[in-house]
């Protein structure tokens, strides 16, 4: 600090006040004037000295001068001084120490705009000279050529809500630390000013963040806010392209939540860019509100009927997915004029029988679609009870009554035959595009032969029921191809059918939609997506595991929620699935689709269970070589063994080792 002793100054007041002030509470305050230049010079030397020893009490040293004097000048001169000597390390942290709160920011805009050029322009426009004429003759803006100068313009553009002027200042210094993270901060941050609408905040594409992870981020508070806007994006995006009510009443909630928690906290964010912040959730809150109406909202006050099927077909709205095989089947009868034969094979409640019962909703009104379970003949001793079967399936379907029983028993393929001709004959008449037999689990007829209830020659009967007609088409549903039937009587079908169509695992997506869409309107519950991904580890997408995934967590929900009166989230989490599938209740109840795996590892080729076991206990899978060690099994019947566990999708291969499929089946077969 300093003091001049000026008497001069006193002696003149002392005068005055007896001249004119003539009651005591009227005189001039005791006040001494200063030189200006000396002042001047004397105070920007002190806080260029100030600030260059300790920054922090510099600048609380020239905020409390701003605030208590009219000494704007030589702080201004000081500050400026100070920042064009700063290392360019430190340039843009020391800054952002000046940019804390409002009553800083004019401190912060002449720390990038000239003050004597602002000067000589306000004085010009005592003279009513107009500002554009003065712009035209002064550089009163914001300057960004040197990288003190450009750091002050983009957090003043960002106090001024102009985003983008401000990604364009802080590109300047993108190479200085923290130089990244603001320019990011900015563009980010424009982006989200720009979007106004529902539309637009849900058609923003997240953008990668180059700033580095490593270096401690300057604004963590806003970073925070800026990730609640990602999610809000994301959740935007559901709302936006989910067809479930419930799915996107959530992401509406959370979504407008996340907003909330910007608007209740403002304080939490830095002054500079905190109004803009709170202007992108004020905006997007608003449009985010008018979807509500549209959404509607979720309440869960009873239990939630459950989507999922364990066992029985999915047939109607609940049946969702396998496009890529609906598509295959419509390309086969409704492109063209003839209706194509063709083998659905897959192994164990892959869903074929779903497939075949929803068949009739994908052909079109112009195939019909005659369905029959082979399971359902039973222990016959007559070809004419199959053919009865199919007779009456055929007649539910067309409308045509059926043969007699008597008939059908004394010349079953001559009076099946003419009933076959009657039904082409009406076709023609009613110009439908033709007829459809499904004969689900067509293994059904192989162990007949076998076991000598039906002769060897139904296979060649069937030969020509395929080709009797374009009108008539066959899809046959098994385990098997045509091809692994190996008994001589299975040939003469061979050169009749289409290429088979494999009917195998789901994929990720599909196994998605069918979870968190499973066909019911109005489904109120929801997966995260680490729950998604898990329950597509553990299945590898097989269907039956994947309802039988889902039938679980429903009935988990339901009972924690309604019987035990928990406060349950309607979200199903990682946490969940794991608790589910670890459950012993889930193994007794999948023990269907487990043991029939099983049993079916005992047909055809030999050693496929002893493989089995010798795998389950090893995720990762086993090389060739240690497999001939730990099963002791010839490699010749090794290698046969394999690989009908990979046609029957039972086992792969990875990188050169042999895993099981499916981890669920793995750990039943490890219990």
């Amino acid at each position: 600090s300093f003091s001049i002793l000026r008497p001069e100054d006193w002696i003149l007041k002392f005068i005055f006040n007896i001249i004119f002030c003539r009651k005591r509470q009227s005189y001039i305050p005791n006040v001494t004037s200063i030189p200006y230049i000396s002042l001047n010079y004397n105070l920007t030397k002190h806080l260029q000295d100030w600030l260059r020893q300790d920054w922090e009490i510099g600048l609380h040293n020239i905020r409390e001068l701003s605030k208590y004097t009219f000494q704007f000048v030589p702080i201004i001169n000081a500050l400026n001084s100070a920042l064009l000597i700063t290392s360019d390390e430190h340039i843009i942290y020391r800054v952002t120490q000046l940019a804390k709160s409002s009553d800083d920011f004019k401190l912060v805009f002449f720390a990038s705009a000239s003050l004597s050029e602002n000067i000589k322009s306000l004085s010009l426009g005592y003279l009513f000279i107009p500002s554009y004429w003065r712009q035209r003759f002064f550089q009163i803006n914001v300057r960004l050529d040197t990288p003190p100068r450009a750091t002050a313009a983009g957090f003043w553009y960002l106090h001024e809500k102009q985003p983008i002027k401000a990604a364009k200042a802080f590109a300047e210094v993108r190479s200085l630390p923290y130089g990244e993270e603001m320019y990011t901060l900015a563009h980010t941050i424009a982006i989200f000013h720009q979007a106004e609408d529902f539309s637009a905040i849900a058609n923003i594409n997240p953008e990668t963040r180059n700033f580095p992870s490593s270096e401690p981020l300057l604004r963590p508070n806003t970073w925070q806010a800026i990730n609640s806007c990602d999610r809000v994006i994301a959740d935007a995006k559901v709302i936006q392209n989910s067809t479930s009510r419930a799915s996107r009443a959530f992401a509406l909630n959370r979504a407008i939540g996340e907003l909330l928690q910007i608007l209740d906290n403002p304080e939490t964010i830095p002054e500079a860019e905190r109004y803009l912040i709170i202007d992108i959730a004020t905006t997007w809150k608003t449009a985010l509100e008018k979807q509500t109406l549209e959404v509607g909202q979720v309440e869960i006050t009873k239990p939630v009927t459950n989507p999922y099927i364990v066992g029985d077909p999915v047939e109607g709205q609940l049946f969702v997915g396998r496009d890529d095989i609906m598509r295959q089947l419509e390309e086969l009868w409704l492109m063209g004029t003839n209706m194509q034969s063709v083998v659905l094979y897959g192994h164990r409640r892959m869903g074929k029988t779903s497939i075949l019962r929803n068949l009739s909703q994908r052909v079109g009104a112009g195939v019909k679609i005659a369905y029959v379970n082979l399971l359902g003949v039973g222990d016959v001793a007559h070809e004419g009870e199959v053919l009865m079967a199919l007779s009456d399936a055929i007649s539910q379907t067309v409308n045509i009554p059926p043969p007699s029983d008597e008939d059908l028993l004394n010349l079953p393929y001559r009076t099946f035959t003419r009933y076959l001709q009657r039904i082409v004959e009406t076709l023609h008449v009613t110009s439908l595009q033709g007829l459809i037999i499904a004969l689900d689990e067509f293994e059904k007829i192989e162990e007949l032969i076998a076991a000598g209830k039906i002769p060897q020659s139904f296979m060649g009967y069937l030969r020509s029921l395929v080709q009797m007609s374009p009108k008539i088409g066959f899809i046959l549903a098994g385990l098997h191809t045509l091809e692994e039937m190996t008994a001589d009587y299975f040939q003469p079908l061979y050169a009749s059918f289409t290429p088979p169509i494999k009917v195998s695992f789901m994929e990720p997506d599909a196994t998605s939609v069918i979870l968190a869409n499973p066909g019911i309107d109005d489904f109120p519950l929801d997966y995260t997506p680490e729950a998604l991904n898990k329950i597509y580890q553990v299945t590898h997408g097989q269907p039956f595991l994947v309802q039988l995934v889902g039938f679980q967590l429903v009935r988990r929900y339901n009972d924690r929620t309604f019987a035990m009166k928990q406060n349950t989230n309607p979200i199903f989490t990682l946490d969940d699935v794991e608790t589910v599938i670890n459950d012993p209740v889930f193994f007794q109840r999948g023990r269907y689709y487990f043991d029939g795996v099983w049993s079916q590892a005992l047909e055809g080729a030999a050693g496929q269970q002893t493989i089995l076991q010798a795998l389950a206990p090893y995720p990762q899978g086993l090389t060739i070589e240690e497999l001939v060690q730990s099963t002791n099994l010839d490699v010749g019947i090794l290698e046969d063994a394999i690989a009908t566990l990979i046609r029957h999708d039972v086992a792969i291969t990875n990188q050169g080792r042999w895993q099981i499929t499916v981890e669920l089946f793995r750990r039943w077969v490890l219990r």
